[in-house]
């Protein structure tokens, strides 16, 4: 379980980077439906791109953590969780939105469990080595 907590952390990790930068580089053009939202959501679009390549390096500084801190994995989980809720609000004040982004809020509603489920696979086993190692 701990190996595939650091495969998940990482690619996580790596995924809101590449996301994020994305955002940075193409602002409005990086989202399914909103090219012609004008300026102001351009900067913001932006912005928090580069939130979200900041929120990546956070899940790539845990990965490379010995034991990967499950406090840290469940702290980022349920910003990432809470993103998904944000969405959901936004359904029930807006309709539904492009089916890109109802994808992406399964994935944000599915990952967090599993990734509170697994927080502290690595420390547990680094735990189990070094009672194993006495």
């Amino acid at each position: 379980m701990a190996r595939v907590l650091r495969y998940l952390v990482l690619a996580m990790g790596f995924a809101c980077v590449a996301i994020g930068l994305l955002h940075v580089a193409l602002g409005n053009d990086s989202v399914p439906g909103a090219s012609s939202a004008g300026a102001t959501v351009d900067s913001l679009q932006r912005f928090f791109g580069a939130i979200f390549a900041g929120y990546g390096l956070a899940w790539l500084w845990a990965a490379r953590r010995s034991p990967i801190p499950a406090t840290a994995v469940r702290l980022l989980a349920a910003v990432f969780l809470l993103g998904a809720v944000g969405r959901l609000l936004s359904i029930a004040a807006h309709g539904w939105p492009h089916r890109f982004q109802v994808i992406l809020t399964v994935i944000e509603l599915v990952m967090p469990p599993l990734y509170f489920w697994l927080a502290d696979a690595d420390e547990k086993a680094a735990r189990a080595r070094i009672t194993a190692a006495t």
